[in-house]
């Protein structure tokens, strides 16, 4: 059974910086994609970026140049670097994966990142 699992979330100042990580554990296939979304109180889940297993990437215009999105395929783990945070980033953070021949997708709990002004 694949399972998802976030962590690196937290408080920061606007202007910091804060690094997500995101473990996939299972039987886990290949060609995949893994991603990060994020939902802020009352509004809805939204794609912040993604990235395949051949490493190419997507990126959610408010966040193009200040996030970047990297895995490490030997451990199933994507990363999300995040810098130069907004308050508007604030929200929860959940990591996907989508494997797409089996065809499955798979969610993490989800982790809280808030950026204070």
């Amino acid at each position: 059974q694949v399972q998802v699992v976030e962590s690196g979330g937290g408080l920061v100042q606007a202007g910091g910086s804060l690094r997500l990580s995101c473990a996939a554990s299972g039987s886990i296939f290949s060609p995949n994609i893994m991603g990060w979304y994020r939902q802020a109180p009352g509004k809805q889940r939204d794609v912040v970026a993604t990235i395949t297993s051949g490493d190419s990437t997507y990126y959610a215009n408010s966040v193009s140049g200040r996030f970047v999105i990297f895995r490490d395929n030997a451990k199933n783990t994507v990363y999300l670097q995040m810098n130069s945070l907004k308050p508007e980033d604030t929200a929860v953070y959940y990591c996907n994966l989508v494997e797409i021949q089996r065809p499955a997708t798979y969610w993490g709990q989800g982790t809280q990142v808030t950026v204070s002004s």
